[in-house]
């Protein structure tokens, strides 16, 4: 019996270990984590509590009843898009737009880092990380009027220069199959600089010592890339990876919309879940439609991450999430 009763105990002796742990540690860098509560609010705030919002996707959804008001239907919601005929277009063109975004830049980024990392001349590589970067502060309007200078039937430099080679001008914005290279250069310009920033932190943190006795062991540049900077760089491309992988159902709408438009003829390229979701949403006013689709958007999204993480696990440990 003293047996049974010392074994039950137990468990509450380790937990009462845990807490005072855990208070030990809150008392000791208290002013550590004091500096993290903005953060921990914000995103309390702007991820966790309008994660209530999801109910909506399960009701007939009227403004003036309310959350609580509202009756519920269950799935019906989702109807209105598997039922589409489109689906099968706007969810192809989303992975394939989002697959291309990623690897892309993800390869350009490495890329600019490596080069930046090589760069001896100090005023050198400010100037030009400064210029590569700059896209990413233009906003998606600014860049669609850049866009246009470059891809009008008549006057587009696009044009201008196919004319000198002897090639006809081409109607860009009628002919669809141009624009998934279009879209991801654009995004490769626009994202590319800034996503190298990452990329270059890591290669900062890299032993100095490593590359010196690389180059007493007779290493030139290139197998000193090849052999220590970008193994040293694999965990941080598989974490971003995954990251990523997270948003590969969600369209950028804001990159699409504002370069592409309202243009049906471009549509069997461009054509992604948010603008479908948003055209509809104009047409039909369903909020409760809406918010469906982006429920399926971050179940999806959800499962890719433990998906792609745990195929991590199993072929990388050490670049998983968890």
């Amino acid at each position: 019996m003293e047996r049974s009763i010392s074994y039950q105990n137990q468990p509450q002796k380790i937990n009462t270990k845990k807490k005072n742990s855990f208070f030990q540690e809150i008392r000791k860098n208290h002013l550590l984590y004091l500096l993290t509560l903005p953060g921990i609010l914000l995103i309390f705030v702007f991820a966790y509590l309008p994660i209530f919002g999801i109910v909506i996707a399960f009701q007939d959804f009227r403004p003036i009843e309310g959350v609580f008001g509202s009756p519920f239907v269950g799935f019906e919601n989702f109807r209105f898009f598997f039922e589409s005929t489109e689906i099968f277009r706007v969810i192809f063109n989303t992975v394939f737009l989002n697959l291309m975004f990623i690897f892309s830049t993800m390869v350009v980024s490495v890329s600019i880092a490596i080069i930046f990392s090589e760069i001896n001349s100090k005023k050198f590589k400010v100037f030009t990380q400064t210029i590569v970067t700059l896209p990413y502060f233009l906003s998606w309007t600014v860049v669609a009027m850049i866009v246009s200078i470059f891809l009008p039937y008549q006057g587009g430099m696009v044009n201008q220069i196919l004319n000198m080679f002897g090639v006809e001008s081409i109607t860009f914005y009628n002919e669809a199959k141009y624009w998934p290279f279009f879209l991801i250069v654009t995004k490769i310009w626009h994202a590319a600089g800034f996503g190298s920033i990452v990329y270059l932190a890591t290669i900062s943190g890299i032993n100095p010592e490593i590359y010196e006795s690389a180059s007493m062991d007779g290493a030139n540049r290139w197998k000193k890339i090849w052999h220590i900077t970008l193994p040293m760089l694999k965990p941080t491309i598989i974490l971003l990876m995954i990251l990523a992988m997270g948003g590969i159902f969600y369209g950028d709408f804001g990159m699409i919309y504002a370069i592409v438009g309202p243009n049906a003829l471009l549509y069997p390229t461009t054509d992604v879940i948010d603008t479908y979701v948003y055209r509809a949403l104009m047409e039909l006013g369903n909020i409760s439609m809406s918010s469906a689709v982006g429920v399926f958007q971050s179940f999806v999204g959800f499962i890719l991450v433990l998906t792609v993480n745990q195929i991590t696990r199993k072929y990388s440990p050490d670049s998983a999430l968890y």
